[in-house]
């Protein structure tokens, strides 16, 4: 691997600045697979963490500066080709997680607000088997009956709406942590609800700026 550093239009990695020598440096990965940055007698010299170098090995977290122009991020220059399909690939999960989590709130509330809604309906006809059994003539079955018969769907309908409502807040916090987790791997930009087959058809950002290869050619 051989990556030529500068701000001719012939580099593999392009920095546009009045600083930067035409071919500046070359970042090559040696035989132990160490990452190797050497200066290509720039007219201001390459920096390492703000010494200056003829040739040294770097690593992702090594602060490299060309010239007088802001530090590069190495992590960068090894995508010189813009390529993010790995980062894209990931994105295929948060998708589906987001999908399923969203079909898993809207229907276990669905069901729980049913439930509540429904059981306190029933459960005058219970009291009103145990009054056959306990006997008929019984005064206070009688009045527990009816007061179920009369509270309990009030109750149900009110706990149901309670549940109910929860469906809005817990889809809202879903889409706000999808909006941060599917974005572009490059730019960031939100991508949207479609669908990641959707946009692995398209192979890159739509970003003018930005256009990250999504899918190797």
């Amino acid at each position: 691997m051989i990556i030529k550093i500068g701000k001719a239009e012939d580099n593999d990695f392009i920095v546009r600045d009045p600083s930067v020598s035409r071919h500046h440096a070359r970042l090559t990965r040696d035989d132990e697979g160490h990452l190797v940055l050497e200066d290509l007698n720039s007219t201001n010299g390459t920096f390492v963490n703000g010494s200056q170098i003829v040739k040294k090995r770097v690593s992702l977290t090594d602060t490299v500066s060309l010239g007088e122009c802001r530090p590069i991020d190495l992590s960068e220059v090894l995508r010189y080709n813009n390529d993010y399909s790995e980062e894209f690939a990931a994105l295929k999960n948060v998708y589906e997680n987001y999908t399923r989590a969203k079909i898993r709130i809207q229907s276990s509330n669905q069901f729980k607000t049913r439930l509540l809604q429904s059981l306190p309906f029933a459960l005058p006809g219970i009291i009103g088997v145990l009054v056959g059994f306990m006997g008929k003539g019984s005064p206070e079955w009688f009045g527990i009956s009816l007061f179920l018969a009369i509270c309990a769907p009030t109750v149900g309908i009110y706990l149901g709406a309670r549940q109910s409502a929860k469906i809005p807040r817990q889809l809202q916090e879903l889409a706000n942590q999808f909006k941060i987790d599917y974005v572009c791997p490059k730019c960031g930009t939100f991508l949207g609800d479609i669908p990641w087959e959707s946009l692995r058809n398209r192979k890159h950002c739509p970003v003018s700026s930005c256009q990250a290869k999504w899918v190797k050619e």
